[in-house]
């Protein structure tokens, strides 16, 4: 276990951490930009992806953002008709979302790409040191990550 009392050791680990994350999300920032959106709409996007149907609820529980926070980017991803909101059948309070077609094409496309890079890494590390990584991440969502 690194001795993350030494800042040598602390400044190495963040910093790979930071341009790990940085290589990540690069592609996908530039194919979100050339449309207009940022990484808060990929966010968005992502998680619809997971849970077609998703309340507006449950995406600002996974999000950890406020209804403030939520308003603009999903209005702009609605107006843009790459996710529709409707009317659940239970519950006509309740708004569900999911993607339009050109919305998933859209989450796929963004998906392709970071699964390509982390195919790219996940053979240099090898198989020891990728059940590591998802260990370290899932430690640091706290739970928060589901099966």
């Amino acid at each position: 276990m690194p001795d993350l009392k030494k800042s040598s050791v602390q400044r190495q680990i963040m910093e790979s951490f930071f341009l790990g994350y940085q290589a990540f999300t690069v592609r996908p920032d530039e194919m979100l930009a050339r449309r207009g959106l940022s990484r808060v709409h990929h966010r968005i996007l992502f998680f619809i992806a997971g849970y077609p149907d998703l309340s507006v609820k449950e995406l600002l529980g996974y999000l950890g953002v406020s209804k403030q926070a939520l308003n603009i980017p999903l209005r702009q991803l609605i107006e843009m008709h790459l996710v529709e909101s409707r009317t659940a059948d239970d519950d006509k309070r309740k708004r569900m979302l999911r993607f339009t077609a050109e919305g998933a094409k859209l989450e796929q496309a963004l998906r392709r790409e970071q699964v390509r890079l982390l195919e790219r890494a996940f053979k240099q590390a090898g198989e020891e040191a990728v059940a590591g990584w998802l260990a370290v991440n899932q430690a640091l969502a706290g739970g928060a990550v589901r099966d």
